[in-house]
Formats: C-alpha cells, structure tokens, sequence
C-alpha cells in the first residue's frame, strides 16, 4: 500500500548520502519543487541526479545544485540562459557532468525500469559522446551501446493520486514522470490532490500504484 506522507520533508526522508536521483520535469514543468527542496533541507550529500537540464534561475533543482552536495549531474541540456548556478560550479571543478542527449535520456531510464540490459543507438555515433562506449555497425550505420540509468530514488510531479498511488499527469507536466517512476527503488509523488481509491477513471492513469511508494499532496 502506498503511503501517504503528511509532507514533503516526511516524503523524502531517508535519502542517503551517494544515492542516485531522478528528478522529473521539463524546465519546471512537471518539476517537483516541494519536493526538491525537501531534499535540499534533508542534508544529503554526494548525490547523483538525473534530470533533463541542469537547473533553472535559482530555484527548485538550480537551488539544490547551489548546496553543494550534487556530486555529478546527467542531463541533456546543461546550458540555458537562466543556468548560472551549474555553470558556476561546473566552472570551478565542483560538479562532474555526464551529457546524454534526450532521446539517449529517456530510453536509458525507461530501459531500467522495463528491464534491458542495453540498447543500441545511432544517435551519438561518431562524436565525443561516444567516446569509450562500445559500437556495432548495424545496417550499415554505426550504432553506440548505451545502458539503462538505475536509480536508487526518483522524485515525480503528477497531478493526481488515489489511495492506491495510481497517478494521472496535467499536460506537459506528464514529461519524464512515467518512466522515471519505474526506473527506482524508492519513487516519490508530489501531487496536487488526492481521491480515494475509484475515483480516477483507469483509462486515464498513466502510472499504476505499484511503481508508487510515497505521495505527497502540495497543492
């Protein structure tokens, strides 16, 4: 049974030093800020996150990123106008960067939570990106193996639960939650609101309970 915490700070408890994150959003939409920013007051350290960029402005994971304790980050698109807070830390070696274009993102993290080993893919191929990867030439284009990002937590942003954890997603808010939600040990659900079990039409819910271990509603 899920568990419905009582607040973020109770939501993101037991986050340990050296975990990997996955923090959904695009930009913000879809970002869990109450969340990160529970993670940010937990005081753990040493972590790996993944998300597609690497921070906006100075809030949300820009503002996790600006503690410190971040140790690497893998994103697609380090580099916006408003990334100062990472360009500032990548600048003076205080943050490592593993750069994985969006389609590679994706499908590595939905390739952990289905289950493959690896995939091959073209996109890459034949640039720094694949530098050190092993490659096979498939129908006549050079493929690089990619592997499945494993997390040990993954912090989501949908827009309603029920009390079996079931979740439905608002928009472009639905981004990277899916399929980060299926990719950790640990997934963590800030939610606009709740309903008790049967009030979510089952055609509608993208994310079935069983991959959700913890809601929080902030509104």
């Amino acid at each position: 049974m899920v568990e419905i915490a009582p607040d973020p700070d109770a939501a993101v408890r037991g986050i340990a030093d050296g975990s990997t994150v996955l923090i959904g959003g695009f930009g913000p939409a879809g970002q869990p800020y109450a969340l990160i920013d529970a993670l940010r007051r937990s005081g753990a350290g040493d972590l790996t996150v993944v998300n597609n960029n690497a921070g906006n402005g100075t809030t949300g994971l820009a503002a996790l990123l600006a503690t410190g304790r971040v140790r690497k980050i893998i994103c697609s698109f380090p580099r916006q106008t408003d990334s100062f807070v990472f360009e500032e830390l990548y600048a003076a070696g205080r943050i490592e960067l593993e750069v994985a274009p969006q389609g590679n993102l994706a499908e590595r993290i939905r390739a952990a939570g289905a289950g493959i080993g690896g995939f091959y893919t073209p996109t890459g191929a034949g640039t720094m990106l694949a530098e050190g990867k092993e490659t096979r030439t498939i129908d006549g284009r050079v493929h690089v193996l990619e592997h499945p990002i494993r997390a040990d937590v993954a912090l989501i942003r949908a827009h309603t639960a029920d009390g079996a954890g079931n979740l439905v997603y608002r928009k472009t808010g639905r981004n990277f939650g899916p399929i980060m939600a299926t990719a950790a040990r640990l997934t963590i659900a800030e939610v606009t609101r709740t309903v008790p079990v049967g009030g979510l039409d089952p055609e509608a819910v993208v994310t079935p309970g069983i991959f959700v271990d913890r809601v929080v509603v902030t509104g």
